[in-house]
Protein backbone atom coordinates (compact mmCIF):
# COMPACT_ATOMS: atom_id res chain seq x y z
CA UNK A 1 0.00 0.00 0.00
CA UNK A 2 1.78 3.12 -1.15
CA UNK A 3 -0.36 5.38 -2.32
CA UNK A 4 0.91 9.11 -2.81
CA UNK A 5 -1.60 11.61 -1.03
CA UNK A 6 -1.80 15.24 -2.15
CA UNK A 7 -3.11 17.99 0.15
CA UNK A 8 -3.11 21.89 -0.11
CA UNK A 9 -1.42 21.67 -3.19
CA UNK A 10 1.48 19.71 -1.53
CA UNK A 11 2.19 16.03 -2.12
CA UNK A 12 3.46 12.89 -0.24
CA UNK A 13 5.03 10.18 -2.36
CA UNK A 14 4.25 6.64 -1.79
CA UNK A 15 7.47 5.65 -0.10
CA UNK A 16 6.65 9.41 2.71
CA UNK A 17 2.87 8.08 2.88
CA UNK A 18 3.81 4.40 3.63
CA UNK A 19 6.47 5.33 5.91
CA UNK A 20 4.11 7.81 7.60
CA UNK A 21 1.38 5.18 8.03
CA UNK A 22 3.21 2.59 9.32
CA UNK A 23 4.89 5.26 11.88
CA UNK A 24 1.54 5.50 12.80
CA UNK A 25 0.88 2.43 13.23
CA UNK A 26 3.64 1.68 15.23
CA UNK A 27 2.56 4.90 17.47
CA UNK A 28 -0.75 2.83 17.93
CA UNK A 29 0.80 0.15 19.21
CA UNK A 30 3.15 1.76 21.53
CA UNK A 31 -0.16 3.32 22.69
CA UNK A 32 -1.62 -0.06 23.82
CA UNK A 33 -3.72 -1.12 20.82
CA UNK A 34 -4.11 -4.33 19.87
CA UNK A 35 -5.60 -6.75 17.09
CA UNK A 36 -9.32 -6.51 17.23
CA UNK A 37 -9.42 -3.21 19.40
CA UNK A 38 -11.15 0.28 18.76
CA UNK A 39 -9.12 3.99 18.04
CA UNK A 40 -11.64 6.24 17.50
CA UNK A 41 -11.00 9.16 15.03
CA UNK A 42 -12.52 12.73 14.96
CA UNK A 43 -11.07 14.76 12.11
CA UNK A 44 -11.90 16.22 9.28
CA UNK A 45 -10.42 15.85 6.15
CA UNK A 46 -6.62 15.52 6.35
CA UNK A 47 -3.75 13.39 5.05
CA UNK A 48 -3.81 12.11 8.86
CA UNK A 49 -7.10 10.55 9.05
CA UNK A 50 -6.56 8.79 5.71
CA UNK A 51 -2.80 7.14 7.77
CA UNK A 52 -4.78 5.94 11.05
CA UNK A 53 -7.30 4.35 8.92
CA UNK A 54 -4.68 2.76 7.03
CA UNK A 55 -2.24 2.13 10.31
CA UNK A 56 -5.08 0.36 12.22
CA UNK A 57 -5.77 -1.42 9.03
CA UNK A 58 -2.12 -2.45 9.36
CA UNK A 59 -1.98 -3.41 13.03
CA UNK A 60 -4.90 -5.73 12.51
CA UNK A 61 -7.39 -3.03 14.75
CA UNK A 62 -10.45 -1.21 13.76
CA UNK A 63 -11.19 2.49 13.25
CA UNK A 64 -13.88 4.31 14.42
CA UNK A 65 -14.59 7.26 12.77
CA UNK A 66 -16.98 9.59 14.39
CA UNK A 67 -18.80 12.68 12.59
CA UNK A 68 -17.12 15.94 13.82
CA UNK A 69 -20.06 17.72 13.99
CA UNK A 70 -20.81 15.69 17.51
CA UNK A 71 -20.68 16.96 20.61
CA UNK A 72 -20.16 15.58 24.12
CA UNK A 73 -23.17 13.08 24.50
CA UNK A 74 -23.16 11.65 21.24
CA UNK A 75 -19.44 10.76 21.52
CA UNK A 76 -19.70 9.52 25.03
CA UNK A 77 -21.97 6.96 23.31
CA UNK A 78 -19.75 5.86 20.71
CA UNK A 79 -16.77 5.19 23.02
CA UNK A 80 -18.48 4.10 25.51
CA UNK A 81 -20.16 1.45 22.89
CA UNK A 82 -17.43 1.23 20.95
CA UNK A 83 -14.91 0.12 23.96
CA UNK A 84 -12.62 2.59 22.45
CA UNK A 85 -9.29 2.34 24.09
CA UNK A 86 -7.69 5.84 21.97
CA UNK A 87 -9.44 8.73 20.59
CA UNK A 88 -7.66 11.26 17.85
CA UNK A 89 -9.38 14.43 17.76
CA UNK A 90 -8.57 18.03 16.22
CA UNK A 91 -7.19 20.32 18.72
CA UNK A 92 -10.39 23.05 17.90
CA UNK A 93 -13.02 20.06 18.90
CA UNK A 94 -11.83 19.23 22.07
CA UNK A 95 -13.87 21.11 24.06
CA UNK A 96 -16.85 20.41 22.60
CA UNK A 97 -16.74 16.72 23.39
CA UNK A 98 -14.33 16.80 26.45
CA UNK A 99 -17.29 16.13 29.06
CA UNK A 100 -18.01 12.90 27.20
CA UNK A 101 -15.19 11.52 27.17
CA UNK A 102 -14.98 8.79 29.46
CA UNK A 103 -12.07 7.88 31.77
CA UNK A 104 -9.43 5.54 30.69
CA UNK A 105 -9.39 7.16 26.84
CA UNK A 106 -6.29 7.83 25.72
CA UNK A 107 -6.74 11.17 23.74
CA UNK A 108 -4.34 12.36 21.42
CA UNK A 109 -4.95 15.90 19.31
CA UNK A 110 -3.85 16.83 16.11
CA UNK A 111 -3.77 20.82 14.97
CA UNK A 112 -5.96 21.61 12.33
CA UNK A 113 -3.59 22.04 8.83
CA UNK A 114 -3.88 25.90 7.58
CA UNK A 115 -5.84 24.65 5.11
CA UNK A 116 -8.56 23.02 6.74
CA UNK A 117 -8.59 26.40 8.90
CA UNK A 118 -9.19 28.42 5.98
CA UNK A 119 -12.22 25.88 4.49
CA UNK A 120 -13.77 26.57 8.00
CA UNK A 121 -12.74 29.89 9.10
CA UNK A 122 -10.93 28.70 12.15
CA UNK A 123 -8.62 31.10 14.48
CA UNK A 124 -5.38 30.84 13.49
CA UNK A 125 -4.30 28.99 17.10
CA UNK A 126 -5.83 26.17 18.92
CA UNK A 127 -6.64 26.37 22.38
CA UNK A 128 -4.16 24.79 24.57
CA UNK A 129 -3.71 20.95 25.19
CA UNK A 130 -5.92 20.15 27.93
CA UNK A 131 -3.72 18.17 31.21
CA UNK A 132 -3.65 14.31 30.15
CA UNK A 133 -4.03 15.34 26.68
CA UNK A 134 -1.20 14.01 24.34
CA UNK A 135 0.16 15.45 20.89
CA UNK A 136 -0.26 12.44 17.91
CA UNK A 137 2.60 14.38 15.63
CA UNK A 138 5.12 14.55 18.80
CA UNK A 139 4.32 10.68 19.57
CA UNK A 140 4.42 9.50 15.96
CA UNK A 141 7.45 11.12 15.45
CA UNK A 142 8.98 9.20 18.89
CA UNK A 143 7.69 6.18 17.43
CA UNK A 144 10.47 3.55 17.19
CA UNK A 145 10.32 1.77 14.02
CA UNK A 146 7.47 -0.46 12.25
CA UNK A 147 5.54 -3.56 13.22
CA UNK A 148 4.87 -6.07 11.46
CA UNK A 149 1.30 -6.48 10.16
CA UNK A 150 -0.65 -9.43 11.32
CA UNK A 151 -2.07 -11.76 8.44
CA UNK A 152 -6.07 -10.41 8.97
CA UNK A 153 -6.03 -6.64 7.98
CA UNK A 154 -7.76 -4.46 10.38
CA UNK A 155 -11.35 -2.89 9.50
CA UNK A 156 -13.57 -0.04 9.83
CA UNK A 157 -15.99 0.16 12.85
CA UNK A 158 -18.80 2.58 11.21
CA UNK A 159 -21.79 4.37 13.36
CA UNK A 160 -25.15 4.53 12.08
CA UNK A 161 -25.74 7.89 11.60
CA UNK A 162 -28.70 7.78 14.11
CA UNK A 163 -31.47 8.91 12.73
CA UNK A 164 -33.44 7.03 14.70
CA UNK A 165 -32.38 6.49 18.40
CA UNK A 166 -28.82 5.94 19.48
CA UNK A 167 -26.01 5.24 16.68
CA UNK A 168 -25.47 1.40 16.33
CA UNK A 169 -21.63 0.26 15.96
CA UNK A 170 -21.42 -2.04 13.33
CA UNK A 171 -19.21 -4.87 14.63
CA UNK A 172 -18.32 -7.29 11.65
CA UNK A 173 -16.27 -10.66 11.41
CA UNK A 174 -13.03 -11.24 9.34
CA UNK A 175 -13.52 -11.51 6.10
CA UNK A 176 -12.02 -14.97 4.61
CA UNK A 177 -9.58 -14.61 1.89
CA UNK A 178 -12.18 -15.52 -0.68
CA UNK A 179 -14.51 -12.52 0.26
CA UNK A 180 -11.57 -10.36 0.61
CA UNK A 181 -11.45 -11.33 -3.57
CA UNK A 182 -14.70 -10.19 -4.47
CA UNK A 183 -14.88 -6.96 -2.49
CA UNK A 184 -11.76 -6.10 -4.43
CA UNK A 185 -13.68 -7.36 -7.58
CA UNK A 186 -16.74 -5.36 -6.32
CA UNK A 187 -14.35 -2.35 -5.87
CA UNK A 188 -12.76 -2.32 -9.37
CA UNK A 189 -16.86 -2.29 -11.07
CA UNK A 190 -18.92 0.21 -8.12
CA UNK A 191 -15.46 2.61 -7.66
CA UNK A 192 -13.15 1.89 -11.44
CA UNK A 193 -10.54 1.44 -9.21
CA UNK A 194 -7.39 1.27 -11.41
CA UNK A 195 -3.48 1.80 -10.34
CA UNK A 196 -3.32 4.90 -12.51
CA UNK A 197 -6.24 6.73 -11.03
CA UNK A 198 -6.32 10.21 -9.52
CA UNK A 199 -8.48 10.46 -7.34
CA UNK A 200 -10.40 13.78 -5.80
CA UNK A 201 -12.13 13.09 -1.98
CA UNK A 202 -13.89 15.68 -0.81
CA UNK A 203 -16.72 14.01 1.03
CA UNK A 204 -16.10 13.77 4.75
CA UNK A 205 -14.13 10.66 5.53
CA UNK A 206 -15.80 9.95 8.55
CA UNK A 207 -18.79 8.45 6.08
CA UNK A 208 -18.64 5.02 5.57
CA UNK A 209 -18.80 4.94 1.53
CA UNK A 210 -15.69 8.07 1.41
CA UNK A 211 -14.04 6.28 3.85
CA UNK A 212 -14.25 2.97 2.39
CA UNK A 213 -13.30 4.44 -0.60
CA UNK A 214 -10.19 5.96 0.48
CA UNK A 215 -9.11 2.78 2.11
CA UNK A 216 -9.49 1.11 -1.65
CA UNK A 217 -8.09 3.29 -3.66
CA UNK A 218 -4.87 3.36 -1.02
CA UNK A 219 -4.76 -0.41 -1.47
CA UNK A 220 -4.15 0.00 -5.08
CA UNK A 221 -1.45 2.54 -4.98
CA UNK A 222 -3.60 5.45 -6.49
CA UNK A 223 -3.01 9.15 -6.26
CA UNK A 224 -5.31 10.47 -3.58
CA UNK A 225 -6.27 14.27 -3.66
CA UNK A 226 -7.94 15.31 -0.55
CA UNK A 227 -10.14 18.24 0.19
CA UNK A 228 -11.24 19.23 3.53
CA UNK A 229 -14.93 20.12 2.51
CA UNK A 230 -16.39 20.31 -0.91
CA UNK A 231 -16.73 23.15 -3.06
CA UNK A 232 -18.27 23.20 -6.22
CA UNK A 233 -15.94 25.86 -7.92
CA UNK A 234 -12.75 24.18 -6.52
CA UNK A 235 -13.49 21.05 -7.59
CA UNK A 236 -13.86 21.87 -11.35
CA UNK A 237 -10.67 24.07 -10.74
CA UNK A 238 -8.94 20.71 -9.17
CA UNK A 239 -10.03 18.35 -11.93
CA UNK A 240 -8.53 20.34 -14.64
CA UNK A 241 -5.39 21.30 -12.50
CA UNK A 242 -4.67 17.77 -11.13
CA UNK A 243 -6.28 15.94 -14.49
CA UNK A 244 -8.09 14.28 -11.97
CA UNK A 245 -9.74 10.73 -13.51
CA UNK A 246 -11.81 9.39 -10.86
CA UNK A 247 -14.12 11.13 -8.05
CA UNK A 248 -16.82 10.34 -5.25
CA UNK A 249 -19.76 12.90 -5.19
CA UNK A 250 -22.83 12.17 -4.01
CA UNK A 251 -26.26 13.58 -5.53
CA UNK A 252 -26.02 17.43 -3.27
CA UNK A 253 -22.81 17.58 -4.76
CA UNK A 254 -24.05 17.29 -8.43
CA UNK A 255 -27.31 19.64 -7.78
CA UNK A 256 -24.23 22.40 -6.60
CA UNK A 257 -22.50 21.93 -9.44
CA UNK A 258 -25.38 22.42 -11.68
CA UNK A 259 -26.24 25.24 -10.02
CA UNK A 260 -22.28 26.64 -11.29
CA UNK A 261 -22.50 29.82 -13.40
CA UNK A 262 -22.77 28.77 -16.88
CA UNK A 263 -19.83 30.65 -17.76
CA UNK A 264 -18.04 29.14 -14.46
CA UNK A 265 -18.56 25.50 -15.63
CA UNK A 266 -17.62 25.88 -19.30
CA UNK A 267 -14.38 27.89 -17.68
CA UNK A 268 -12.42 24.52 -17.17
CA UNK A 269 -11.52 21.10 -19.16
CA UNK A 270 -12.60 18.06 -17.38
CA UNK A 271 -11.79 15.69 -20.22
CA UNK A 272 -9.79 13.34 -17.81
CA UNK A 273 -12.60 12.53 -16.05
CA UNK A 274 -12.79 8.22 -16.68
CA UNK A 275 -15.04 7.44 -13.21
CA UNK A 276 -17.56 9.08 -11.18
CA UNK A 277 -18.90 6.96 -7.90
CA UNK A 278 -22.02 8.05 -6.24
CA UNK A 279 -23.39 6.17 -3.26
CA UNK A 280 -25.71 6.61 -0.05
CA UNK A 281 -28.98 8.47 -1.42
CA UNK A 282 -30.57 7.93 -5.10
CA UNK A 283 -29.75 10.39 -7.18
CA UNK A 284 -33.04 12.10 -8.43
CA UNK A 285 -33.20 10.95 -12.64
CA UNK A 286 -32.82 14.47 -13.75
CA UNK A 287 -30.20 15.81 -11.83
CA UNK A 288 -28.39 12.48 -13.23
CA UNK A 289 -29.48 13.22 -17.21
CA UNK A 290 -27.66 16.65 -16.74
CA UNK A 291 -24.29 15.53 -15.30
CA UNK A 292 -23.98 12.99 -18.27
CA UNK A 293 -24.86 15.78 -20.45
CA UNK A 294 -22.48 17.98 -19.38
CA UNK A 295 -19.38 15.53 -18.05
CA UNK A 296 -20.08 12.64 -20.43
CA UNK A 297 -21.00 8.81 -19.29
CA UNK A 298 -19.00 8.62 -16.65
CA UNK A 299 -21.24 8.20 -13.69
CA UNK A 300 -21.91 4.95 -11.70
CA UNK A 301 -24.29 4.70 -8.85
CA UNK A 302 -24.61 1.88 -6.51
CA UNK A 303 -27.67 1.05 -3.78
CA UNK A 304 -25.09 0.14 -0.62
CA UNK A 305 -25.11 0.55 2.64
CA UNK A 306 -22.41 -0.44 5.72
CA UNK A 307 -24.61 -3.34 6.71
CA UNK A 308 -24.98 -4.96 3.77
CA UNK A 309 -22.27 -3.75 1.55
CA UNK A 310 -22.43 -2.96 -2.35
CA UNK A 311 -25.54 -4.65 -3.68
CA UNK A 312 -26.38 -2.79 -7.12
CA UNK A 313 -24.68 -0.89 -9.65
CA UNK A 314 -25.66 1.03 -12.89
CA UNK A 315 -23.76 2.89 -15.11
CA UNK A 316 -24.80 5.90 -17.37
CA UNK A 317 -25.98 4.23 -20.63
CA UNK A 318 -28.11 2.05 -18.57
CA UNK A 319 -29.68 5.33 -16.37
CA UNK A 320 -30.69 6.97 -19.47
CA UNK A 321 -32.45 4.36 -20.48
CA UNK A 322 -34.09 3.79 -16.99
CA UNK A 323 -34.13 6.95 -15.11
CA UNK A 324 -34.57 6.62 -11.61
CA UNK A 325 -32.84 3.08 -11.12
CA UNK A 326 -30.27 2.21 -9.12
CA UNK A 327 -29.70 -1.00 -11.64
CA UNK A 328 -29.34 -4.60 -10.83
CA UNK A 329 -27.92 -6.88 -8.09
CA UNK A 330 -24.07 -7.39 -8.36
CA UNK A 331 -23.16 -11.29 -9.16
CA UNK A 332 -23.56 -13.18 -6.30
CA UNK A 333 -26.07 -11.17 -4.50
CA UNK A 334 -29.35 -12.13 -3.53
CA UNK A 335 -32.19 -9.23 -3.61
CA UNK A 336 -35.48 -10.13 -3.23
CA UNK A 337 -38.56 -7.45 -2.43
CA UNK A 338 -40.97 -8.85 0.34
CA UNK A 339 -44.32 -7.86 1.65
CA UNK A 340 -44.82 -6.91 5.47
CA UNK A 341 -45.52 -10.91 5.65
CA UNK A 342 -42.64 -12.20 4.47
CA UNK A 343 -43.87 -12.52 0.75
CA UNK A 344 -42.02 -11.90 -2.27
CA UNK A 345 -43.79 -9.48 -4.11
CA UNK A 346 -43.74 -9.53 -8.03
CA UNK A 347 -42.39 -7.24 -10.35
CA UNK A 348 -43.75 -3.36 -9.85
CA UNK A 349 -44.87 -4.01 -6.46
CA UNK A 350 -43.20 -1.80 -3.93
CA UNK A 351 -41.87 -3.41 -0.96
CA UNK A 352 -39.23 -4.04 1.65
CA UNK A 353 -35.55 -4.78 0.43
CA UNK A 354 -34.12 -7.72 1.60
CA UNK A 355 -30.55 -8.68 0.22
CA UNK A 356 -27.40 -10.09 1.03
CA UNK A 357 -24.04 -10.46 -0.52
CA UNK A 358 -21.63 -13.38 -0.22
CA UNK A 359 -18.60 -11.28 -0.22
CA UNK A 360 -19.46 -9.24 3.03
CA UNK A 361 -19.02 -10.68 6.22
CA UNK A 362 -21.69 -11.54 8.70
CA UNK A 363 -22.02 -8.94 11.57
CA UNK A 364 -23.96 -7.44 14.89
CA UNK A 365 -24.00 -4.25 16.60
CA UNK A 366 -21.82 -3.42 19.70
CA UNK A 367 -23.83 -4.58 22.48
CA UNK A 368 -27.42 -4.58 20.62
CA UNK A 369 -27.37 -7.85 18.75
CA UNK A 370 -30.99 -8.06 18.93
CA UNK A 371 -31.61 -4.93 16.80
CA UNK A 372 -29.46 -6.95 14.56
CA UNK A 373 -31.45 -10.07 14.22
CA UNK A 374 -34.81 -8.04 13.68
CA UNK A 375 -32.87 -6.75 10.47
CA UNK A 376 -32.93 -10.37 8.82
CA UNK A 377 -35.47 -12.96 7.36
CA UNK A 378 -34.41 -15.88 5.83
CA UNK A 379 -31.19 -14.98 5.30
CA UNK A 380 -31.58 -11.73 3.81
CA UNK A 381 -31.09 -8.43 5.41
CA UNK A 382 -33.12 -5.11 5.37
CA UNK A 383 -32.59 -1.57 6.19
CA UNK A 384 -36.27 -0.60 5.98
CA UNK A 385 -35.49 0.61 2.66
CA UNK A 386 -38.51 0.22 0.06
CA UNK A 387 -38.28 -0.26 -3.79
CA UNK A 388 -39.11 -2.72 -5.91
CA UNK A 389 -37.40 -4.34 -9.07
CA UNK A 390 -38.64 -4.30 -12.48
CA UNK A 391 -39.15 -7.19 -14.87
CA UNK A 392 -35.95 -7.24 -16.23
CA UNK A 393 -34.46 -7.08 -12.35
CA UNK A 394 -33.93 -3.36 -12.07
CA UNK A 395 -33.90 -1.87 -8.98
CA UNK A 396 -35.80 1.03 -8.01
CA UNK A 397 -35.43 2.34 -4.18
CA UNK A 398 -38.41 4.87 -3.62
CA UNK A 399 -38.05 5.95 0.23
CA UNK A 400 -37.20 4.65 3.45
CA UNK A 401 -39.98 2.62 5.53
CA UNK A 402 -39.17 5.04 8.38
CA UNK A 403 -39.59 8.55 5.55
CA UNK A 404 -43.01 7.23 3.51
CA UNK A 405 -46.21 9.38 4.87
CA UNK A 406 -49.24 7.74 4.52
CA UNK A 407 -52.17 10.18 3.97
CA UNK A 408 -55.78 9.48 3.63
CA UNK A 409 -54.31 5.58 3.77
CA UNK A 410 -52.11 6.18 0.57
CA UNK A 411 -48.72 5.45 0.60
CA UNK A 412 -46.59 8.86 -0.16
CA UNK A 413 -43.03 8.63 -0.77
CA UNK A 414 -40.90 11.78 0.01
CA UNK A 415 -37.94 11.30 -1.86
CA UNK A 416 -40.34 11.22 -5.14
CA UNK A 417 -40.98 14.40 -4.63
CA UNK A 418 -37.58 16.11 -3.49
CA UNK A 419 -36.43 14.88 -6.51
CA UNK A 420 -38.71 16.56 -8.85
CA UNK A 421 -38.75 19.66 -6.46
CA UNK A 422 -34.81 19.90 -6.59
CA UNK A 423 -35.40 20.74 -10.60
CA UNK A 424 -36.72 24.17 -9.54
CA UNK A 425 -35.11 27.07 -10.29
CA UNK A 426 -33.89 28.76 -7.03
CA UNK A 427 -34.42 25.64 -4.99
CA UNK A 428 -31.10 24.79 -3.64
CA UNK A 429 -32.08 21.78 -1.15
CA UNK A 430 -35.64 20.57 0.16
CA UNK A 431 -37.10 17.53 2.25
CA UNK A 432 -40.41 16.45 2.60
CA UNK A 433 -41.92 14.78 5.65
CA UNK A 434 -45.09 13.97 7.24
CA UNK A 435 -46.97 16.25 9.77
CA UNK A 436 -50.42 15.55 11.66
CA UNK A 437 -53.43 15.92 9.48
CA UNK A 438 -56.77 15.60 11.72
CA UNK A 439 -58.75 14.54 8.34
CA UNK A 440 -56.21 12.59 6.96
CA UNK A 441 -53.87 11.09 9.50
CA UNK A 442 -51.06 12.42 8.18
CA UNK A 443 -50.06 15.29 6.25
CA UNK A 444 -46.84 16.86 3.95
CA UNK A 445 -44.22 19.32 4.43
CA UNK A 446 -42.00 20.89 2.70
CA UNK A 447 -39.00 22.55 4.29
CA UNK A 448 -37.04 24.67 1.15
CA UNK A 449 -33.54 26.59 1.14
CA UNK A 450 -33.10 28.65 -1.53
CA UNK A 451 -30.58 29.68 -4.10
CA UNK A 452 -28.77 32.66 -2.65
CA UNK A 453 -30.47 35.91 -3.60
CA UNK A 454 -33.41 33.61 -5.34
CA UNK A 455 -37.28 35.04 -4.26
CA UNK A 456 -39.66 32.02 -4.49
CA UNK A 457 -42.61 32.08 -2.53
CA UNK A 458 -45.02 28.65 -1.40
CA UNK A 459 -47.44 28.97 -3.55
CA UNK A 460 -44.85 28.42 -6.57
CA UNK A 461 -43.31 26.08 -5.15
CA UNK A 462 -46.62 24.02 -4.85
CA UNK A 463 -47.77 25.71 -8.52
CA UNK A 464 -44.23 24.05 -9.34
CA UNK A 465 -45.06 20.53 -8.06
CA UNK A 466 -49.11 20.63 -9.02
CA UNK A 467 -47.97 20.77 -12.33
CA UNK A 468 -45.58 17.75 -12.53
CA UNK A 469 -47.00 15.19 -9.60
CA UNK A 470 -50.36 14.31 -8.20
CA UNK A 471 -52.19 16.85 -6.27
CA UNK A 472 -52.03 14.54 -3.37
CA UNK A 473 -48.25 14.73 -3.05
CA UNK A 474 -47.75 18.23 -3.38
CA UNK A 475 -47.57 19.71 -0.02
CA UNK A 476 -49.74 22.25 1.93
CA UNK A 477 -46.97 23.19 4.12
CA UNK A 478 -44.12 25.12 2.89
CA UNK A 479 -41.70 26.48 5.22
CA UNK A 480 -37.83 28.32 3.76
CA UNK A 481 -35.12 27.51 5.71
CA UNK A 482 -31.34 29.92 5.67
CA UNK A 483 -29.89 26.09 6.11
CA UNK A 484 -31.38 22.82 6.64
CA UNK A 485 -29.99 20.55 9.13
CA UNK A 486 -27.88 18.28 6.88
CA UNK A 487 -24.74 16.06 6.76
CA UNK A 488 -21.80 17.21 5.23
CA UNK A 489 -22.91 14.11 2.65
CA UNK A 490 -26.11 15.97 2.21
CA UNK A 491 -28.30 14.00 3.86
CA UNK A 492 -30.88 15.87 5.82
CA UNK A 493 -31.84 15.37 9.42
CA UNK A 494 -35.56 15.29 8.68
CA UNK A 495 -35.93 14.45 12.38
CA UNK A 496 -35.28 17.50 13.55
CA UNK A 497 -37.41 19.16 11.10
CA UNK A 498 -40.16 16.76 11.93
CA UNK A 499 -39.92 16.56 15.60
CA UNK A 500 -41.85 20.12 15.90
CA UNK A 501 -44.86 19.10 14.55
CA UNK A 502 -45.47 15.86 16.94
CA UNK A 503 -44.55 17.28 20.04
CA UNK A 504 -46.89 16.39 22.65
CA UNK A 505 -48.66 14.05 20.04
CA UNK A 506 -49.06 10.15 21.28
CA UNK A 507 -48.64 8.98 17.83
CA UNK A 508 -45.59 9.20 15.39
CA UNK A 509 -46.56 8.15 12.34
Amino acid sequence: MKPSVQFDGATEDGEAFFRNYVRAATALHEAGLGIGEVVAVMLRNEPVMLELMLAARWLGARWCPINWHFKAAEVRHILVDSEAKMLVVHADLLEQIAAGIPEGVRVFVVAPHALTRRAYALPDRSPGRAPGVEDWKGFCDAARGPETSPQVPGSAMVYTSGTTGLPKGIRRQPPTPEQLALIAERSRVVLGLAPSMRALLAAPLYHSAPGAYAVQAALIDAHIVIEPRFDALRTLQLIESERITHLYLVPTMFVRLLRLADDERRRFDLGSVRFVTSTGSPCAADVKRQMIDWWGPVFHEAYAASELGWISHIDSHEALQRPGSAGRAMPGVQLKVLSADGDELPAGAVGLLHARDPAVPDFTYANNDGARRQLERDGLWTLGDMGYLDADGYLYVVDRKSDMVISGGANIYPAEIEAVLIAMPGVADCAVFGIPDAEFGEGLAVAVQLVAGAKVDAAEVRDFLRERIADFKVPRVVTFHDELPREDTGKIFKRRLREPYWADRERRI
